[in-house]
């Protein structure tokens, strides 16, 4: 699919809020879904989005998958958002119906757990998709999202960047580009190995972000990357906000942590990009485009 083609929102699309992991609070959905409305879109809560149980899902699997079909299926929706992370998406890849999916192409935005749903669509249907706020985790607060970076990939309005405004510095200068994909380093790393893995067979600008991760934890999960092929054609790298993984007083020991887990990967590197968990400001990025890094600077 061309970038021109990749799916957009306007103002007055119709939106269906899913919950295809853990379950959302019913009060943080409800204000994402009236800062929804007041951005200009209609949510379309769906049936099980609010579900509690069983454990610690949205409904079961059957249920959560059946909110994601009944949203790609649904011809009066442009786009599908989901609430929050947790874990259960990894549940639904064996159910989803990969045919309906490629019929429908629609805007899919989610984080944290979420990255299993955008490897697969990735993998199995070659669909863009948007690394980017979910309903309850950010458009319920104020200052929740970036909303330049949710313009330019949602709605295509200007020229998508991320760079120095976005709190992202280099850790190694260089220039390359490449499709960009990735996601949750945590959920990136426990599908390899199984026929769900990330699947990177051109040239790519990994990106990579996490919560209550520890430095040796980084370390230990990029190598693992690393050691199963998954960084044979990426050209450059790009880390997420440490903010939520580790204290100031620790970030040199991060940085020097997946420094040494990339020993012998020469394409640049950078960090601190706010997307994902984060606490403000979540950008939005471009799963799927193909995109040019200089340093510090990532852009269409």
């Amino acid at each position: 699919m061309s970038e021109s083609s990749r799916p957009r929102l306007k103002r007055g699309s119709r939106v269906a809020v899913v919950s295809p992991a853990s379950a959302a609070k019913a009060e943080l959905v409800a204000a994402g879904v009236e800062r929804l409305q007041a951005f200009g879109y209609e949510p379309v809560v769906m049936p099980h989005a609010l579900d509690r149980g069983p454990l610690y899902f949205a409904g079961t699997a059957v249920e959560r998958v059946g909110d994601l079909h009944a949203a790609f299926a649904d011809k009066s929706i442009d786009g599908i958002i989901c609430t929050r992370g947790g874990w259960g998406s990894a549940e639904l890849l064996a159910l989803l119906n990969r045919k309906l999916i490629r019929a429908n192409p629609k805007v899919f935005v989610g984080y944290s757990d979420q990255t299993t749903l955008h490897t697969w669509f990735w993998n199995e249907c070659r669909l863009p998709t948007v690394y980017g706020p979910m309903v309850a985790a950010d458009w319920s607060k104020e200052g929740g999202i970036d909303l330049r970076t949710w313009r330019a990939v949602v709605e295509g309005e200007g020229e998508w960047s991320v760079g120095a405004e976005e709190d992202m510095y280099a850790l190694r200068e260089g220039n390359a580009e490449g499709r960009l994909l990735g996601g949750c380093l945590a959920m990136l790393q426990a599908a390899l190995g199984t026929r769900w893995a990330l699947k990177i067979d051109e040239p790519c600008i990994l990106f990579l972000e996490d919560i209550g991760v520890k430095p040796f934890q980084w370390d230990r999960m990029i190598q693992h990357l690393r050691v199963a092929g998954m960084l044979d054609h990426v050209r450059g790298i790009v880390l997420g906000d440490m903010s939520s993984n580790v204290e100031p007083r620790e970030m040199n020991l991060l940085e020097a942590a997946c420094l040494h887990a990339l020993e012998g990967f020469n394409g640049p590197v950078a960090m601190g990009l706010r997307c994902g968990h984060v606490q403000r400001g979540n950008c939005s990025m471009p799963l799927g485009s193909w995109v040019k890094m200089s340093g510090a600077e990532l852009k269409q």
